[in-house]
């Protein structure tokens, strides 16, 4: 997965509590086990009209968050089912980072396995940033995962804790593949001492 250490754009304010797995990627979208065009699927219900067409009125359906990189949201997002799915299409609709009061802990785990940053803020953070992403285009926010920070278009900065493990997988672009190979010259000696060892477990050996 691609690394993620510094993240500046504009970020797409949607503080809708509870915003759950089937509501950021419905079932439709499911047949899938492809990670890329689910971006298109995102927010389906709250993104299209019955006939197919844009919901104006939706925010990344206005022109200044189109391209937005981060998302600030409510409390409690990405709660329901387990659907990876949810995961996918936020990382492919171009979006590496969401800032909220809290997440449910499968998609919490899920966007991290998939390169994404989650943040969490206090509330009344999360309602300084919200106010201030209005603004749109005007407002760029930048996110630095090193010094674990978030700095809003006012120049206020704003910590936030994340865990030595998971900050080392982001900063490195490591996903659960990568962190296997990396232990691959371990790996092959162990299996070099075992069929030494107990060579009646290889058959070609014999």
């Amino acid at each position: 997965m691609k690394a993620l250490k510094e993240l500046s754009g504009v970020a797409a304010p949607m503080p809708m509590i509870n915003v759950d797995t089937d509501m950021i990627i419905p079932k439709q979208y499911l047949k899938t086990i492809g990670r890329s065009g689910l971006g298109k699927g995102l927010f389906h219900s709250m993104r299209y009209n019955d006939d197919g067409t844009d919901n104006p009125d939706f925010v990344l359906n206005k022109e200044a968050y189109k391209d937005a990189k981060i998302l600030i949201a409510g409390d409690n997002f990405g709660c329901g089912s387990s659907r990876e799915h949810a995961a996918w299409a936020i990382e492919d609709f171009g979006i590496r980072c969401v800032i909220a009061p809290s997440f449910s802990d499968i998609f919490y785990n899920n966007a991290f396995k998939n390169g994404m940053l989650l943040i969490r803020l206090p509330q009344e953070q999360i309602d300084e940033l919200t106010e201030q992403a209005e603004f749109g285009s005007n407002a760029v926010f930048s996110v630095d995962l090193e010094s674990q920070t978030v700095t809003a278009p006012d120049g206020k900065e704003h910590t936030f804790e994340i865990d030595d493990f998971r900050k080392h997988c982001l900063l490195n672009g490591l996903d659960e593949i990568a962190l296997t190979l990396e232990k691959a010259q371990s790996i092959d000696q162990y299996e070099t001492n075992t069929n030494n060892a107990h060579s009646w477990l290889n058959p070609a050996a014999g």
